[in-house]
C-alpha cells in the first residue's frame, strides 16, 4: 500500500501538475462597469479574490478599463423526437469585450468568447428543466468570467 501511494505521489510530481494559483494582471487597477449583476459582478469578485489588481469605482483612476461590447444568451433547438417534440436544446452564451487604458488605447483588442451547453428536454418535467437551464447559464457565466480573466492576464498594449 505504501509503495502504491509513493508511486502515485512520484507520478503526479513527475507530470508537472501544479495548482493554478492567482492570476497576475498586467496592471494594478481596473475599472469594471456595471459590476452589480451578471458577468461584471462575477469578474469583479474574481479579480478581488484571486489577482494582484484592485477594482476601482472611478474609470479615471484606473490603469485599465474593461468594456463589455456585447453579452447575449440564446437557446436553439438541437433535436426533435419522431413526434416533432423538442428533445434537446443547445444553450449559447456570448460575451464580447475589450480592455483599454485611460487614454483609450487597447490593452486587449475586442475579443468575443462563445460557450455552449447541450441540454435534454422532457415535456413532463418542464419546471425541473427550466431550473436546469438557469443552472447551466450560471455555470457558463462562471466559466466565462474565468476565461475573460485569463485573456486579460495575457493582455499587452496594442501598438498602433
Amino acid at each position: 500500500m505504501r509503495a502504491f501511494a509513493l508511486a502515485l505521489l512520484l507520478g503526479t510530481a513527475a507530470c508537472g501538475f501544479q495548482l493554478r494559483g492567482t492570476a497576475s494582471l498586467p496592471f494594478e487597477t481596473i475599472y469594471v462597469p456595471n459590476a452589480t449583476s451578471g458577468i461584471a459582478l462575477e469578474i469583479k469578485r474574481s479579480i478581488q479574490a484571486g489577482t494582484n489588481a484592485r477594482v476601482v469605482d472611478d474609470a479615471k483612476a484606473a490603469a485599465a478599463q474593461l468594456q463589455f461590447l456585447e453579452e447575449s444568451r440564446r437557446k436553439d433547438i438541437l433535436s426533435l423526437t419522431a413526434a416533432g417534440r423538442v428533445s434537446e436544446y443547445r444553450l449559447f452564451y456570448q460575451v464580447r469585450f475589450r480592455v483599454s487604458d485611460s487614454t483609450g488605447s487597447d490593452f486587449l483588442a475586442p475579443v468575443s468568447i462563445q460557450l455552449f451547453r447541450d441540454m435534454s428536454f422532457d415535456d413532463s418535467q418542464v419546471l425541473a428543466k427550466e431550473a436546469e437551464e438557469q443552472l447551466l447559464f450560471r455555470d457558463m457565466q462562471s466559466d466565462m468570467a474565468q476565461q475573460v480573466l485569463r485573456r486579460i492576464a495575457h493582455a499587452k498594449p496594442v501598438k498602433s
